[in-house]
C-alpha cells in the first residue's frame, strides 16, 4: 500500500512527493514510544473488516506484492518506508529485508526514509545490505534510556543517518549527535498523548545548531505551552517539571528545584508546530560513507 502523506519531514522540499511504501505492516511494542502508537490505533479500527487491508488488525504481515510498487512511479518521490510497521521488526525474514533494499537500490529516482526502534538487528544486519546514497536511515529515540540507539546508527554507512525523537518522552542527556546528519523532534497527539516539556526540544535544537546537524521540529503534539497561546483557551491544563514528572500546581515562585512548564491541551492542530516564533525545517545532505570492514 502507498499513499501521499501528511508527515510533515516526509515532504520533499526539492518539490519531489512526499509518500509512504508498507511492504510490511502490523508490529508489537518494545519501548515507552510504543505506547499510544498512531499506526496500530489505525489499524485496529478494522480488524476483522473483510477484504480490508488492516482485516487482520495490526498483526504482523508481508506484503510481497508491494515490493515493487516504487519501481512503478516515475516522478521522484521522499519515500517514508514501512510507516505502519518495523522494517528490522524479529518477524520480517533477513531476506524480505534484502528484497526491499535490492528495490530502494534499483529506484534510484527516489529517496527511501527508513525508520526502526531494532538497532540490535540494524546493528547486525547492516554490513550486508547495500547503502546507496537514495537511502536514509534512522532510529527512534524517546527518553534517555535509549540513546544508545545513535550509537548502533553510527556504524551504519547510510549517506544520511537521522534521528526521530517522536514522541519525545524526557530529556534526551547523554545523547551524542557525531556522525548524525538529521534529528527530528516532535511531541505526543492522540487522545493519551504525554506532554513535551518545552526545554526538551530546545535542548536538542541548541544541539544541533552547536554541532551543525539538520533540525526539524514536526510538532507539539496535543498540548502546547501556555506562553504560547494568543489567548486563553479551555483544554485540560499539565505541570511537568524538566525531568517529566507531574504536579498538581506550579510551586510558589522562588522555590529551588526542577523547572517547570504549563501546557494546555488544545490538539494537535491548534498546538502547531512553532518553536520560539517560528518553524524549523531543515533537511540534511546526503554524505558518501564506507562501510565498516567487516
Amino acid at each position: 500500500m502507498s499513499a501521499s502523506t501528511t508527515i510533515e519531514w516526509t515532504r520533499d522540499p526539492t518539490g519531489g512527493v512526499g509518500a509512504t511504501w508498507n511492504p510490511v505492516t502490523g508490529c508489537s511494542k518494545i519501548s515507552p514510544g510504543c505506547a499510544h502508537c498512531y499506526a496500530e490505533t489505525l489499524a485496529e479500527r478494522f480488524r476483522g473488516v473483510p477484504g480490508h487491508p488492516y482485516a487482520q488488525g495490526f498483526d504482523l504481515r508481508l506484503w510481497r506484492d508491494r515490493l515493487a510498487l516504487p519501481l512503478s512511479w516515475r516522478r521522484p518521490r521522499l519515500v517514508f518506508v514501512n510507516s505502519m510497521s518495523d522494517l528490522f521488526h524479529p518477524g520480517v525474514p533477513d531476506d524480505f529485508i534484502a528484497d526491499v533494499f535490492d528495490v530502494m537500490v534499483e529506484a534510484q529516482q527516489h529517496r527511501f526514509q527508513v525508520l526502526t526502534k531494532r538497532h540490535e538487528r540494524l546493528s547486525a544486519m547492516a554490513p550486508g545490505l547495500p547503502w546507496p546514497t537514495n537511502v536514509w536511515m534512522g532510529v527512534s529515540i524517546e527518553n534517555r534510556r535509549f540513546v544508545h540507539r545513535a550509537d548502533a546508527l553510527r556504524q551504519v554507512p547510510a549517506a544520511v543517518r537521522f534521528i526521530s525523537a517522536e514522541p519525545l518522552l524526557g530529556p534526551l542527556n547523554g545523547l551524542d549527535l557525531d556522525g548524525i546528519d538529521w534529528l527530528i523532534v516532535g511531541g505526543e497527539s492522540g487522545r493519551r498523548a504525554r506532554p513535551m516539556h518545552p526545554a526538551w526540544a530546545r535542548q536538542l535544537r541548541d544541539r544541533c545548531r552547536e554541532r551543525n546537524v539538520a533540525f526539524f521540529f514536526k510538532q507539539w503534539g496535543a498540548h502546547v505551552p501556555d506562553d504560547q497561546l494568543d489567548e486563553p483557551v479551555a483544554g485540560t491544563l499539565a505541570i511537568i517539571d524538566v525531568g517529566g514528572r507531574s504536579r498538581s500546581r506550579l510551586p510558589s515562585p522562588g522555590v529551588p528545584g526542577a523547572q517547570f512548564a504549563r501546557l494546555r491541551r488544545v490538539g494537535k492542530g491548534r498546538a502547531g508546530r512553532l518553536l520560539d516564533g517560528r518553524t524549523w525545517d531543515e533537511y540534511p545532505q546526503a554524505r558518501e560513507r564506507v562501510p565498516a570492514p567487516r
